[in-house]
């Protein structure tokens, strides 16, 4: 629905931009400007499994336990949203190119599905029933700080429209508090999957700047996909162990006002 609402607004500036050449404040002549942005993010997990990835899981911390979980039927990143609120700083470095700095906070969760059976145990519950499955969401709690730097290729001004490409590279940081992510007091059955503090990312975005009386706006959709494995293998527990490489997926849709 936040979509929607945001795709209309787009669409109605779109209409009142198109009536008359505007100046849009002038920020096209100005060899640094500055902005502020608000984002929508969709974030999923991708990843490549290890060879024995359905291996029941054998207790690491005491080996008397023997085998904590059945073997896994499968393992996938869900869909999940997230939003965003940041700055801009732009430099100009001709009429068709600018340098891009847009540091953001981002509130974000990112899920995981584990599907155990026919006999798990997880969490103490043994189940006798050859046709009982179970399935486990993982939820990782992330609010990020990144620093996206970006290079902005510009087409020419056809009237108060300028279509535009950016290509660049972010480096993303957890701020959450370690509280969150304490799971010392918990069995290895109850661990979280954590993923690591820092990463960086590749990002392509596409967008369309928008001019008007006294500033301009851009919206832009842009994909990100970090450049390694971001699990945190600190401690080997369930639900990281399965997992060979953890890669991180965005696709954002952002309002640009400049």
């Amino acid at each position: 629905m936040k979509l929607k609402i945001s795709l209309l607004l787009v669409l109605l500036f779109s209409v009142a931009a198109a009536r008359a050449q505007n100046w849009g404040g002038g920020v096209d002549d100005e060899n640094v400007h500055f902005g502020f942005t608000f984002q929508y993010t969709g974030s999923s997990y991708k990843l490549r499994k290890k060879e024995n990835w359905r291996t029941p899981y054998q207790s690491i911390v005491d080996p008397s336990r023997g085998k904590i979980t059945d073997s896994l039927n499968t393992m996938y990143g869900k869909s999940s949203p997230g939003f965003g609120i940041g700055f801009v700083v732009n430099g100009r470095v001709n009429n068709h190119i600018d340098v891009r700095l847009t540091p953001t906070l981002v509130f974000t969760d990112r899920l995981m599905e584990y599907e155990y059976g026919p006999y798990t145990n997880i969490g103490g519950n043994q189940a006798n029933n050859p046709a009982l499955t179970s399935a486990i969401e993982k939820k990782v709690v992330a609010t990020m700080v990144e620093f996206p730097l970006g290079i902005k290729i510009k087409s020419d001004r056809r009237n108060n429209f300028r279509a535009y490409m950016l290509y660049g590279a972010k480096y993303s940081m957890d701020i959450a508090s370690k509280k969150k992510s304490d799971d010392s007091p918990l069995d290895e059955e109850f661990k979280f999957l954590k993923n690591k503090k820092s990463y960086w990312s590749l990002e392509a975005a596409f967008g369309l700047d928008l001019y008007f009386e006294y500033f301009k706006m851009s919206p832009e959709i842009k994909l990100s996909y970090s450049l390694n494995d971001i699990v945190d293998r600190t401690e080997v527990n369930p639900y990281n162990n399965p997992i060979d490489k953890l890669m991180l997926r965005h696709v954002t849709f952002s309002l640009f006002f400049e």
